[in-house]
């Protein structure tokens, strides 16, 4: 029962971790948007609001607008309030989470482009929000893209001490000072008790300097602005701070682990971030670096049971082979649908910006191809992965792992059920084109077919681009 409860809690811990990743993407995309005149509409509504009341505003808004001297904006704006007010009609109750509306003419390479995007928040929003700008207003949406839990760190030892919190995989120094303690041992001509009475009245200052701004750093507004606290570090300060009556209560209360580290500063941060791993277990920054470390065993035992990079990935996804699908965040590959005109051969091509810029890569036979279709790789994967059978992970590269991961290995990979030898299944596939004549590959199942213009449809140095 437990180890069902377990999985179950893992899988709603994935859907959310994908769910903020589209919602930073759709945030990205909106803030980058830009039209001309004041045709864009944000429009933010919160939980348990009549959806009559912003009818209404949008009634009275769409009155004000008609008195827009130029005609081009005022029809723009007028169109873009007709299509919010007719979007808001699918609606007969606000969504328990609140409404998000974005709606207007935005510039595009090829021209204008009129946009409506709706969406129910996975998080409830309280925010409340109508404003029509040249622009899309997604301010009130970044508090979508933090983790509920956020983890208060304090590293002291005798050079120093450290703030910092964690929050999914954002790591955070808050402020860091430096200390200058006497040693245990003084000079020649002093008193040994007269010494010893001052050094520890310095490191009984330096221990209430540090409760002192711990209060300013975790504290706001006479609430903790921090699931909890660790505290870490290479002497017994960290045990002198936690038992210390200057130590605020509120933070003493909320103390979760107490660790021993080697280092001060910031290798010390990180260093009290694996020590406090267990108790940080449903930090999405944990988590990464525990999936990544798997990983990167897999590949340093060469169990064969580990793939990288687009092109093996994807033969990989295609057999069934792929348990844990792992990408980069912003991964930048696009997918490209093309279609051979005179052929009629449907072609998948994974191309990265560089490639992008490249004719040749839109070239067969001496032949321009159709693009049908084209997305961000992620975004596509996103869609099907389930299809895979297969579990999708995102990393950045914010830690030492994840940073290896997108520079050495392509920012794509995955863990495998079995090992799988795709040097054979390549010298397969290659000895199975020259046998046919119809241009469609033996490995084709869905209409994934990648072909550069040479005889190994995964052999095209999508793997080599980092």
């Amino acid at each position: 029962m437990s180890n069902s409860d377990g999985s179950t809690q893992q899988t709603e811990e994935d859907e959310r971790s994908i769910q903020q990743w589209k919602i930073k993407r759709l945030i990205k995309t909106l803030s980058e948007a830009r039209g001309e005149g004041t045709s864009m509409i944000s429009l933010i509504i919160p939980p348990k609001s009549q959806i009559s009341q912003f009818q209404t505003l949008l009634t009275e808004e769409y009155g004000t607008a008609t008195n827009i001297k130029s005609r081009v904006n005022r029809l723009s704006v007028l169109d873009a309030i007709v299509s919010t007010q007719q979007r808001l009609k699918l609606y007969s109750r606000c969504p328990p989470n609140g409404l998000c509306i974005y709606c207007g003419t935005i510039n595009t390479e090829k021209g204008s482009k009129r946009i409506t995007i709706d969406f129910e928040p996975f998080r409830p929003i309280n925010t409340k929000l109508y404003l029509c700008d040249s622009k899309f207003h997604t301010e009130p949406l970044q508090f979508l893209l933090e983790s509920d839990d956020k983890f208060g760190f304090i590293i002291m030892d005798g050079n120093g001490a450290l703030f910092g919190t964690l929050q999914g995989n954002t790591r955070n120094v808050i402020t860091k000072f430096g200390v200058d303690l006497p040693k245990k041992h003084g000079r020649g001509g002093q008193s040994s008790v007269r010494f010893a009475r001052l050094r520890m009245e310095k490191r009984h200052n330096y221990v209430r300097h540090v409760a002192e701004v711990a209060v300013q750093c975790f504290i706001v507004n006479d609430k903790l602005n921090c699931s909890g606290l660790v505290l870490g570090g290479s002497a017994d300060f960290k045990t002198e701070l936690s038992q210390s009556d200057m130590f605020d209560p509120r933070l003493a209360a909320k103390v979760l682990k107490i660790v021993d580290i080697s280092y001060g500063g910031e290798n010390g941060f990180n260093q009290a971030i694996d020590l406090a791993a267990d108790t940080l277990g449903n930090v999405k920054f944990v988590k990464e670096k525990q999936l990544l470390q798997r990983y990167f065993e897999e590949i340093g035992q060469d169990t064969g049971k580990y793939v990288f990079g687009v092109a093996d990935t994807v033969s990989a996804l295609e057999m069934g082979a792929v348990n844990d699908l792992i990408i980069w965040e912003d991964l930048p590959v696009t997918r490209y649908e093309m279609m051979h005109p005179t052929t009629g051969a449907k072609i998948v091509k994974y191309l990265t910006v560089q490639q992008e810029r490249d004719t040749a890569n839109f070239v067969m036979d001496g032949v321009e191809l159709t693009t049908e279709n084209k997305e961000n790789i992620a975004d596509w994967f996103v869609l099907n992965y389930k299809s895979f059978g297969c579990t999708l992970h995102f990393v950045s590269n914010r830690s030492q792992e994840g940073s290896q991961f997108c520079r050495g290995f392509g920012g794509i990979g995955g863990l495998l059920r079995y090992k799988v030898d795709l040097g054979l299944l390549n010298e397969h596939l290659q000895a199975g084109d020259d046998d046919d004549d119809d241009n469609e590959h033996p490995f084709t199942s869905g209409g994934y077919f990648v072909d550069d213009d040479d005889d190994n449809p995964f052999d095209d140095d999508i793997t080599t681009y980092f």
